[in-house]
């Protein structure tokens, strides 16, 4: 592809495009609902662990950010048919060696923070670390990185969901429970389903390089079907939760979003091209709307349970 000359090299821009903090938010708001879920059932929350996981969420997802940048040229692997955001070691904003570099130091900052969560969490966290770890590098790298293959949409699933929200909600109270367990699952498959209209968005693309994601596993019309699915499913799941445990009730907020929820899922259908940019942002914005409610449904249960 021709490199684009409209930013620095090397400057905050360049570093700004390769660390993209408009998806941190998508990494924070499951940790945001797990503390909320955890001050509903403790009733306190502890500051320093707060702090700290919200700042590993942030650093896994601008190591995976990075990662994902500087694969992708390693692996030559940007074509001029790609219709998503420019990727800052593809356009020469910043070399490969500079982003690898990054990555060690920020990894280190990780493994000083995750001293201190394993501290909290014990040996549970120990596996939840590793195993997030492993999931972050090998998303583009090693010799089979999980973007060229189908399972990307499950390990979002079980990272930006089930892992991220029971993870954090097991460190404030070394617990779980079944109506936490819903929640991430529901928030997993709206993360989930932001891949899958990236991954649809690039069907083309990445079928000419190789990758073998789920969307070109599924062909345009299937993973239409599995998008709809992943959006429309977590509303199906909030009903359950509050069937199962009714004081969780003001978590019905969530269903306020189920319109946009719709509407996205006809749009993915009848956008081409650039315009699927559009659905991509609509999704996360439904993504980060949901998690909004499902923090404020917690809080209010906390509230309620508490005669406030």
């Amino acid at each position: 592809m021709t490199p684009d000359k409209t930013v620095k090299p090397g400057s905050l821009a360049a570093w700004v495009a390769c660390a993209r903090p408009k998806t941190w938010l998508i990494a924070v708001s499951p940790v945001l609902v797990g503390l909320l879920f955890a001050l509903a059932e403790t009733k306190t929350l502890d500051i320093t662990t707060t702090a700290a996981t919200l700042l590993i969420a942030v650093l896994m997802q601008v190591i995976s950010n990075m990662e994902n940048d500087a694969g992708y040229t390693k692996r030559n692997a940007e074509r001029s048919t790609r219709k998503g955001l420019p990727r800052a070691t593809a356009n020469g904003w910043l070399t490969v060696k500079a982003v690898e570099n990054a990555i060690r130091l920020l990894a280190l900052v990780a493994v000083l923070d995750t001293a201190f969560l394993v501290y909290k969490g014990g040996w549970v966290f120990i596996l939840i670390c590793l195993a997030s770890v492993i999931a972050a590098y090998c998303y583009m790298g090693g010799p089979r990185p999980i973007a060229y293959t189908p399972f990307g949409e499950a390990v979002v699933f079980i990272f930006f969901g089930i892992t991220a929200v029971c993870g954090t909600f097991y460190l404030q109270t070394l617990s779980l429970n079944t109506e936490v367990v819903i929640a991430s699952a529901a928030l997993g498959l709206q993360a989930a389903a932001v891949l899958a209209v990236n991954n649809f968005r690039d069907l083309e693309h990445d079928a000419s390089v190789g990758r073998k994601t789920l969307a070109v596993l599924l062909g345009h019309q299937g993973m239409l079907t599995a998008y709809r699915v992943l959006i429309l499913a977590p509303y199906a799941l909030i009903a359950l939760l509050i069937a199962i445990e009714p004081s969780y009730w003001p978590c019905l907020l969530g269903a306020v979003t189920v319109f946009s929820a719709l509407k996205l899922a006809r749009d993915l259908g009848l956008k081409k091209g650039l315009e699927l940019n559009d659905v991509m942002f609509g999704t996360i914005k439904l993504e980060l709307r949901f998690a909004v409610c499902l923090m404020t449904g917690a809080l209010v249960t906390f509230l309620l349970t508490n005669g406030f």
